[in-house]
């Protein structure tokens, strides 16, 4: 069959989806492999997050081959596609904290190298963001996005399981090829967010983006229910 590609605001989503949601949100950041997002997708839609954004550079989320490695994913929670990052933070909730996954090691730094196009993969293991800057003169054509990056802001970093969960919070989830984009760390330094860093031993080089998403993801919902138990019994006391 042939099917126009739905619009997310006009679908409707299963109840149970919709009550069993976490104030927790997916940023896609060149996810570019159709098996991948799919993937992703999948993981999103059973961790529970409220809405998926794709940001461009994103494969088509109605892509055939995305669709079927999604398994339903797509219509059991929001997904917007092809949003450039100005238009982001329109598409998130007021007061939200925007953590991006990466694999940097605190202990590996001094291994470290720089990192190119602004970022580490979602499972790769980046060097410092903070690069050489070459003096105008010095500069050609092709170092302008170099020079672009050389800007991007450092942030906070700590491990994936350690406390990170806000209410509401998101994740960037970053392709395998390119990276995190200078967009997705200056958002995540605007809101105070953090690099959240899946420790590999010596010798791996990267994580899968689809695995790095499922175990962020997840431990992001541990987490929020976590906190959800503690607030409800200090709502609730129990009487001894």
């Amino acid at each position: 069959g042939i099917f126009s590609k739905p619009n997310h605001a006009k679908m409707s989503y299963p109840v149970a989806q919709l009550t069993s949601s976490l104030p927790l949100l997916l940023i896609c950041d060149n996810i570019r492999d159709p098996g991948n997002l799919g993937t992703i997708l999948r993981s999103a839609a059973g961790a529970g997050c409220e809405k998926v954004l794709l940001t461009k550079g994103c494969v088509d989320p109605w892509e055939p081959k995305v669709l079927r490695a999604g398994m339903g994913a797509h219509f059991r929670l929001p997904i917007v596609a092809n949003l450039d990052w100005e238009s982001v933070p329109d598409n998130l909730p007021a007061g939200i904290q925007v953590c991006v996954a990466d694999n940097k090691d605190p202990g590996a730094q001094a291994e470290a190298a720089s990192v190119p196009r602004g970022g580490g993969r979602a499972g790769s293991a980046p060097g410092n963001l903070k690069t050489p800057a070459k003096s105008k003169s010095d500069a050609a054509p092709e170092d302008e996005e170099s020079a672009a990056d050389a800007c991007v802001p450092d942030l906070a970093v700590q491990y994936y399981y350690e406390n990170w969960t806000q209410s509401p919070v998101a994740v960037v989830i970053g392709g395998e090829t390119h990276g995190l984009s200078p967009g997705a760390i200056h958002l995540a330094a605007s809101t105070g967010g953090k690099r959240l860093i899946i420790p590999v031993v010596p010798g791996v080089d990267s994580l899968n983006s689809a695995i790095a998403a499922g175990i962020v993801l997840f431990e992001g919902k541990r987490q929020l229910l976590q906190r959800h138990k503690q607030e409800d019994k200090k709502k609730f006391p129990i009487a001894g």
